[in-house]
């Protein structure tokens, strides 16, 4: 231990602690750790009588504990000061403050100025003392930001809040937005048969169309019709604008088919134009042409579901028709499906990066709920399956059990032995594509594609390891 006078002052050195007294301030003690940056130094009230009485006696000795004016559980200054404490009282605040949280602890310390005449601006200062903002309410995270999970529910349940008919204030983007061929003033008639035909809608719809009336424009629809299965259309989305015309229904609706540049069906143009006799942009006769007595907007869009997205729409080409049940006339026919799958395949891709507006949910729900035949469907094709096709709908039961399956004929046809047909390479490749987009489509909206992941994981570990 040093100790010594310096120009009057006293300077005692104890075991991690420094003690500096000053003859000069008469009134002060500073007390600190050892240490070249002084930390936790703190100036306590120090008796100058106590100073003159004992500074000898501290000269004398070198032991601490020979000072006289504190015990050994006083010198633990580093301890003291480590808790923070300035009163002694450690135990009481230092629980007291364990259980506050930061805002409690907050107002407990800005308690303690309640009293006091604190100048102004003071406040802001110190931030447990200014005041607190109310708390705003966080906007709702964007879909694309949430656990996979919590998309799954949130599409789920608005696809199955999804009504079959429903009316809609607005919409925008339709074909037919443009032409108000209803006039400004309708006749009670032409709304009378309209509404009508709502009302049909609603009731009579089958469960894979949906049908969206606008309120504002009510000669506008927007319809969704799903592929019918045992066709190269299975499981995909085709959207329909449609208009009912000033002299509805003494003429037909207008229609316009969504066909994001691709024709997949020779009775769906490129341009959007929809050929069919009940419409009157075909040729027929009979029941076939559109009847301004019996006639409705329900019967024109079954028409479409089982006349245009059929199981052989080849022969929906004016002059292929004679050919059907030929050789020649059923390889062009499968031919044909072959690149219908993949135009319908490009569709729902389109479909689902491009949703027609008020059938954004529905879009979404039907590929999470389907997305998984769909991509069944597509590595049976590349594996020779005949387009269209059944595909069994859980390949995980067979796997498990394959003694005990019984394949059934009927879920892989063979072509006849008159027209043998093998699929092509150029199919294969061109639809392994289009399965590599779809599955990731589909795993964005929360569809069951587990199995396919890890068969893709699988399959490029064996392609790593060659």
């Amino acid at each position: 231990m040093d100790s010594g006078f310096l120009n009057g002052g006293t300077s005692w050195k104890l075991p991690g602690c420094q003690l500096e007294a000053s003859t000069y301030s008469g009134s002060e003690l500073s007390i600190g750790q050892s240490s070249s940056k002084q930390k936790n130094k703190e100036v306590v009230d120090y008796d100058m009588e106590w100073q003159e009485k004992d500074s000898g006696k501290a000269m004398e000795t070198s032991d601490p504990e020979d000072y006289g004016m504190m015990d050994e559980d006083d010198l633990m200054y580093d301890d003291y000061y480590d808790d923070g404490d300035c009163d002694g009282n450690d135990d009481d605040d230092d629980l007291e403050y364990d259980v506050m949280d930061s805002v409690a602890y907050d107002q407990f310390l800005a308690a303690k100025f309640d009293s006091m005449d604190l100048p102004p601006g003071v406040e802001v200062t110190v931030p447990w003392l200014a005041p607190k903002e109310p708390e705003q309410p966080q906007p709702e995270m964007p879909i694309s930001y949430r656990p996979k999970n919590e998309i799954e529910h949130v599409i789920e349940r608005k696809f199955r809040a999804f009504k079959q008919f429903d009316t809609v204030p607005e919409f925008p983007d339709h074909h037919f937005l443009s032409k108000n061929c209803a006039g400004k003033k309708p006749s009670k008639d032409w709304v009378k048969r309209v509404q009508q035909d709502w009302k049909l809608l609603e009731k009579d719809l089958p469960d894979t169309i949906m049908v969206r009336a606008c309120e504002d424009r009510i000669d506008l629809l927007r319809a969704a019709i799903v592929g019918p299965d045992g066709t190269p259309y299975h499981n995909g989305l085709f959207f329909f604008d449609i208009q009912f015309p000033s002299d509805y229904p003494h003429n037909p609706p207008k229609a316009h088919y969504h066909s994001g540049g691709l024709r997949l069906n020779p009775n769906l143009y490129q341009c959007g134009k929809v050929c069919l006799s009940l419409l009157n942009t075909w040729s027929g006769s009979g029941c076939e042409k559109w009847n301004s007595k019996t006639s409705t907007m329900l019967q024109v869009l079954v028409s479409i579901q089982a006349l245009v997205l059929n199981e052989k729409p080849y022969f929906n080409e004016p002059g292929y028709a004679s050919s059907a049940n030929t050789p020649t006339g059923e390889r062009n026919s499968l031919m044909y499906n072959e690149n219908t799958f993949l135009l319908s395949c490009k569709t729902m891709l389109y479909s689902l990066r491009n949703p027609p507006k008020h059938f954004e949910d529905y879009v979404a729900g039907h590929f999470q709920e389907h997305g998984g035949i769909i991509l069944r469907a597509c590595k049976a094709y590349m594996e020779g399956v005949i387009v269209g096709s059944k595909i069994p709908d859980d390949e995980e039961e067979k796997e498990e059990n394959p003694q005990e399956v019984v394949e059934d004929p009927k879920s892989k046809p063979p072509p006849p032995a008159s027209y043998s047909f093998r699929t092509s390479d150029n199919f294969k490749t061109t639809l392994a594509k289009l399965y590599e987009d779809l599955l990731m489509e589909f795993t964005v909206k929360g569809a069951d594609t587990d199995k396919f992941l890890a068969e893709k994981r699988k399959d490029r570990q064996v392609a790593s390891s060659t």
